[in-house]
């Protein structure tokens, strides 16, 4: 089974159960946002977590072997059609050097590290329109010489 394979099967249970990635992420113990993106294959988890998954879904040992693989992370270096990912593109493309040059200003010479990470997304309530709430939290990591 690849990443792939194993990211239908999820999906699948998670429809029949008619489960939220809130609430698998509750019953595992971990946060929502780790929890879908190791059930789309970007991030391992142990097997402890692995087995968790798998029980609140229902799944076989194939994919709770396969969650526990360590991913690829690679991904289409073509610009995103999916509204949602577009943006977060559009943000990159015209922030990315403004929050490089703020991150420099504020740190040093470095960055954010995607490893030692979580991120956290929220539903802010405004009566002008309710609005997401995306916090990315990273240690940061200097560039060295030698």
């Amino acid at each position: 089974m690849n990443k792939e394979q194993m990211k239908e099967q999820i999906i699948a249970a998670k429809k029949a159960k008619g489960l939220t990635w809130e609430a698998i992420a509750n019953k595992v113990g971990k946060g929502t946002t780790w929890v879908t993106s190791a059930c789309f294959g970007m991030n391992s988890t142990t097997e402890e977590v692995a087995k968790s998954i798998c029980s609140v879904l229902d799944l076989g040992d194939d994919v709770c072997t396969c969650l526990q693989e360590y991913p690829y992370k690679s991904w289409d270096k073509a610009i995103p059609t999916d509204p949602v990912v577009y943006r977060f593109h559009e943000i990159v493309g015209v922030y990315g050097e403004t929050i490089k040059e703020i991150i420099g200003e504020k740190f040093g010479d470095g960055i954010m590290s995607a490893i030692d990470f979580s991120m956290d997304i929220d539903k802010e309530e405004n009566p002008k329109g309710d609005r997401v709430v995306i916090t990315l939290n990273g240690k940061f990591l200097k560039y060295t010489d030698w």
